[in-house]
């Protein structure tokens, strides 16, 4: 049997590839330190589980519309008017098996063969390759340590053609937290707007946020919201990440496009995970504060520790709970660094190239302080064996 040949242009995801390895060598025994994750180390809240038990007890187990129940999609539809400011109705939403279903279903249902899409580096690893399934062109748009890792309308600029199609913006970002001031926001709401360019905006790490409150670009007047579409989940902020429950705010026209793919890959997400995540979003964000504290403490020690280690430069991360210090001081790239340093002192992180960044390496800081500590002390001595 033939391999499809858009299958054969898709890389192997690098993230999981290094966990998957950092978890095989705990099974040996192997003292490993795992700064792979890319979620929460906190567990569900018990309110949520006890939400799809009960779904479950009352037999909340059948097929519901294809994109998500109407009393979920009234629910999201309340928490970006009260958290983002947008106002929206239910034929705008669509349920989702995780954000990254959503942005798989956004892709497949705008991007023709050959059209492009602006990726800002760093990247999330699944953008290109989401991009490449859909038949589209990623066209990366470079950023710097001295630029913040940002993009603006001067460098998107350079990077226009007429063939290009959509924008994806990620704030907070992941692999390196930044995230963009309402200045700069705007600057990039009113390039789109002047170009008449969509703008994919994937806003899971929207809570996790340090220094400044998050802002949505759709946020920004109607001509933008026009041409936003929102990604969402309840993945980080509620430690939700193996319930699978994502959701994108569109065009009614993307919706029902949404609708038909779905319908004919997953049909809808699981069903008392709905249920729950109704009542993850009628409670309150005291937990999400809980781990925004303790997650903000975390960015201050990795950061403050890292600087201090020769070779090494690391800016501080506005969101999510990742951290991109450049490595390129120690001479080696970013796989052979991370190859090295797993065999070496068991340290488990994830290379700068798989985001497009070789000179840089993701730390997730979403384990405990003491494993924190842990894996620098061993970072460090690596770092001075080189």
């Amino acid at each position: 049997m033939q391999i499809a040949e858009r299958v054969k242009k898709v890389s192997p995801s690098l993230t999981l590839a290094i966990d998957s390895k950092a978890k095989e060598m705990k099974k040996q025994g192997i003292d490993v330190v795992g700064f792979g994750a890319g979620e929460p180390d906190f567990d569900t809240p018990d309110y949520i589980k006890d939400a799809a038990k009960l779904a479950l007890d009352k037999g909340n187990t059948k097929y519901t519309p294809v994109t998500g129940l109407p009393e979920l999609k009234k629910a999201i539809c309340k928490k970006l008017l009260t958290d983002n400011n947008l106002h929206y109705d239910i034929d705008h939403i669509a349920v989702n098996c995780g954000a990254k279903h959503s942005l798989y279903n956004y892709f497949q249902a705008t991007i023709n063969p050959g059209d492009e899409v602006l990726v800002p580096t760093p990247y999330w690893v699944s953008y290109p390759d989401q991009i490449i399934l859909a038949d589209g062109i990623p066209v990366f748009v470079h950023t710097t340590e001295e630029s913040g890792y940002k993009i603006t309308p001067e460098i998107l600029e350079k990077h226009y053609t007429p063939k290009t199609r959509c924008l994806i913006l990620n704030s907070p970002s992941n692999p390196s937290g930044v995230m963009y001031s309402e200045e700069e926001l705007k600057n990039i709401a009113n390039y789109c707007v002047s170009k008449n360019l969509p703008v994919i905006s994937d806003e899971i790490y929207e809570h996790l946020n340090y220094d400044f409150p998050h802002l949505s670009i759709a946020s920004f007047g109607d001509d933008i919201k026009a041409l936003t579409s929102v990604v969402n989940g309840l993945s980080k902020s509620h430690s939700m990440t193996g319930w699978r429950i994502g959701y994108i705010a569109t065009s009614t026209e993307i919706i029902k496009a949404i609708n038909k793919i779905q319908g004919h890959s997953t049909s809808n997400p699981t069903t008392f995970a709905q249920i729950a995540s109704i009542k993850a979003l009628e409670g309150d964000l005291s937990f999400t504060k809980m781990m925004r504290e303790e997650f903000k403490k975390r960015r201050d020690y990795v950061v403050n520790r890292l600087n201090t280690i020769k070779g090494i430069t690391c800016i501080s991360p506005g969101g999510a709970f990742y951290a991109f210090p450049d490595i390129s001081g120690l001479g080696l790239g970013s796989m052979a660094f991370c190859e090295k340093l797993l065999d070496k002192l068991y340290v488990a992180c994830v290379p700068g190239i798989a985001f497009g960044h070789d000179k840089n390496i993701r730390i997730s800081y979403a384990c405990s302080m003491a494993t924190i500590e842990k894996g620098l002390d061993r970072i460090e001595k690596f770092a001075q064996s080189l």
